[in-house]
């Protein structure tokens, strides 16, 4: 059973920082991609963000330059820095993670609110 714990949400101000982190358990591999989805009040879910196996990462055009993902290869963790936040990046984040058997997997969801 493939688990993915997320941690990092909360309340910012505009301008504001926050990081998410998505550590996985369980058997994992083998690992095509893990990124973050995120889904507004309203809206569908969309990709902000992923990195592939290869270390390719890519980046959805409203979050570029803003959001860094990284990951530890180690750990198959990833991280969202995510910088200059805005009030319309307020949303639920998901991490997910893709193998490379066809099965993703998803976090339980970690509330963004930017607000003043």
């Amino acid at each position: 059973q493939v688990q993915l714990v997320e941690s990092g949400g909360g309340l910012v101000q505009p301008g504001g920082s926050l990081r998410l982190s998505c550590a996985p358990s369980g058997i994992i591999l083998p690992i095509n991609a893990m990124g973050w989805y995120r889904q507004a009040p309203g809206k569908e879910r969309e990709l902000v963000a992923r990195i592939y196996t290869s270390g390719t990462t890519t980046y959805a055009d409203p979050i570029k330059g803003r959001f860094t993902l990284s990951r530890d290869a180690a750990k198959n963790t990833v991280y969202l820095q995510m910088n200059s936040l805005k009030p319309e990046d307020t949303a639920v984040y998901y991490c997910y993670l893709n193998q490379r058997t066809g099965n993703t997997y998803w976090g339980q969801g970690s509330q963004v609110t930017v607000s003043s």
